[in-house]
């Protein structure tokens, strides 16, 4: 099996090769006096309203940042970390901060100060009109998220809202809720930072843009694509898909909960969001989401 130095290698290889390529048809549009300027690419990986989005821009620039950086980080492109390089130490704080929108539901703010990391995993109900969907929290590895979801559901933010958005394509299947206005544009009025995997690469490894999998039964944040835009929003994975490791990964859907989510996405979706998939054709609301 390779090591990660030998990966690291191969990926910084094929970054220069592409450049190499890049170069000689530079060279070649030159020649023939061929006016034009060069468009910048955008990557966009199941973008939805205000989530799922990842961009990019000139994609020249952007490999040429890549074959500087590709050795960032210790993380191989297109794997999944299998965990933490380090454990976070048993307190740490959290940063919420303020947003230009409202509340699409009035609550405060999570506490900030002395968040337990020791407590490894914690059990929630969430109660939907199609069953029950068992999760277990990973509050080793993303506590500042877990701490933001747990205190959203004593506030009941999510009682009575539905997961307004079903995904089935190939490499991407998901449920997203955390919504209360049900169009996908609806947070908490706050924002916070990415946790794991995404804070196990340096900001500037070329490694964030390449797709790794997200198990089946994953629960992550739903984000705009910009910095701290984490709020209410998160999806469960029915099966393994493909995303950049830039949404928090904080948790498990219990088989229960898995197929739950399977009759809803046996019905399929109506298709009515442009960037795909669109409101489930089986409606599913959340009617409590409480600790176990």
């Amino acid at each position: 099996m390779p090591s990660n130095e030998q990966r690291r290698e191969a990926a910084k290889r094929k970054l220069e090769r592409q450049l190499e390529r890049r170069a000689d048809r530079a060279r070649k549009r030159k020649q023939l006096t061929i006016a034009g300027s060069v468009l910048g690419v955008v990557l966009v990986v199941a973008a939805g309203a205000v989530v799922f989005a990842l961009t990019s821009g000139d994609d020249e620039a952007t490999e040429a940042s890549a074959a500087e950086s590709v050795t960032a980080s210790p993380q191989s492109p297109g794997v999944m970390p299998a965990g933490r390089s380090e454990p976070l130490p048993e307190k740490v704080s959290c940063t919420y901060t303020p947003g230009t929108q409202p509340p699409a539901k009035q609550v405060n703010p999570p506490r900030t100060d002395d968040i337990d990391t020791t407590l490894q995993e914690v059990s929630v109900s969430m109660q939907t009109t199609q069953g029950n969907i068992g999760l277990i929290l990973d509050n080793a590895d993303s506590p500042c998220t877990v701490n933001n979801f747990l205190s959203l559901a004593s506030q009941n933010y999510f009682d009575n809202t539905p997961c307004h958005r079903l995904v089935t394509s190939e490499g991407l299947k998901v449920l997203q809720c955390g919504d209360p206005t049900g169009a996908g544009t609806g947070g908490p009025g706050y924002g916070f930072a990415n946790e794991f995997p995404t804070d196990q690469y340096e900001a500037s490894d070329p490694s964030l843009q390449v797709p790794v999998t997200y198990p089946r039964g994953t629960i992550a944040m739903a984000n705009s694509g910009q910095p701290d835009s984490n709020g209410s929003q998160f999806f469960l994975v029915y099966a393994d898909s493909q995303l950049p490791p830039q949404y928090t990964a904080f948790g498990k859907v219990d088989e229960t909960g898995l197929a739950t989510i399977e009759k809803v996405a046996a019905a399929g979706d109506d298709g009515s969001m442009q960037a795909g998939g669109g409101k489930p054709n089986l409606p599913i609301d959340i009617t409590s989401v409480r600790m176990d």
